[in-house]
């Protein structure tokens, strides 16, 4: 295994988007963590990625879909039977449209605790980034969650996690309350939104100061919130939180914070009537986040990077964001 600045660890997926007219369906390769690996790959950082998927010929061509983005592929589990898979229309929100989960008995859902040995998996990395999405699966991903982030902290590495909701997910008799605390005391960067920090955390919402529904109020209770979290957290020293909102199936208001060192700083607001593809944009975000630490930005050059990445995979068919770097720095 060749060295590499950043590690991501997640469920490898299948995203199928159905055109019943057509009678075709497009098909992608995804998941989370996969995603802010393929963003970083883009960008030119060296990233590997661990998932776990069964040893036939469309993991292989899986891979090199992985591969292609700059993704090394040579610290994957293999085994298992199958690569879980999702449904969703093109262009809509995962998060509040009508997607279905194909996610039982994948590969990646089903790794046994005890038995993987971590510690030489992540040799040879600075950071590790994984997501609240692989805890959501079952009481055995929570625990190789655990495992890995012990491994990682063990390691010395950076740990950043996003805290991304999936209503359909967390079925398995464990609020997110119940099990992302005791994670979350791993990390040193905290992304997701202040709506996140309060279901998964306990992160109370500043909610006189949303209640209004201005930008102003919003800022406040992120200051509010990310304080919160690096008072509760004490090796988190960045927070990260987003702000979405849309009228309708292409629009998107968008902003984003980083609150470091007891200061908040705020991107540019970016707003477009034209979206083609929601998939993956918070997951470019977190991508462009690691990538301007790992360059030595200061906090406001990395807010806007980062939200600039998330506004540009607004534009992009498929999960990944493979716009380049000059690209996004040219929009900040």
């Amino acid at each position: 295994m060749q060295p590499v600045s950043v590690i991501t660890f997640g469920e490898i997926l299948f995203r199928l988007s159905p055109e019943w007219a057509n009678h075709r369906a497009a098909m992608y390769v995804g998941g989370a963590e996969a995603n802010v690996a393929a963003a970083l790959g883009t960008w030119g950082d060296s990233v590997a990625y661990i998932s776990k998927a069964p040893d036939n010929g469309l993991s292989r061509q899986a891979m090199a879909q992985l591969e292609a983005a700059n993704i090394r592929t040579d610290r994957m589990l293999w085994g298992g039977d199958r690569i879980g898979a999702y449904y969703l229309s093109q262009g809509a929100d995962l998060k509040n449209a009508e997607v279905v989960y194909d996610r039982k008995y994948s590969s990646f859902s089903e790794i046994v605790p005890g038995t993987v040995d971590w510690d030489a998996l992540l040799d040879g990395a600075d950071w590790f980034h994984w997501s609240a999405i692989s805890p959501a699966l079952n009481a055995n991903a929570a625990e190789i969650c655990r495992e890995v982030l012990e491994a990682a902290t063990r390691k010395g590495m950076t740990i950043s996690t996003d805290l991304n909701y999936r209503s359909k997910l967390w079925q398995y008799g464990k609020s997110p309350r119940d099990v992302m605390p005791a994670l979350a005391q791993y990390c040193h960067v905290i992304m997701g939104n202040i709506w996140a920090a309060d279901m998964m955390l306990g992160v109370p919402i500043h909610q006189e100061a949303i209640a209004g529904n201005t930008k102003d109020g919003y800022l406040q209770a992120a200051r509010t919130s990310a304080a919160a979290i690096i008072a509760q957290f004490p090796k988190c020293d960045r927070v990260a939180f987003t702000f979405r909102f849309s009228d309708g199936p292409t629009h998107n208001l968008y902003y984003a914070v980083y609150y470091t060192q007891g200061q908040l700083y705020v991107s540019r607001q970016y707003e477009t009537n034209d979206v083609i593809d929601r998939v993956g944009s918070g997951d470019s975000f977190m991508a462009g986040l690691i990538h301007a630490n790992l360059h030595g930005l200061d906090p406001q050059q990395t807010i806007g990077y980062a939200a600039a990445s998330a506004y540009t995979k607004l534009f992009r068919t498929g999960d990944f964001n493979l716009t380049p770097r000059e690209t996004i720095t040219q929009m900040m």
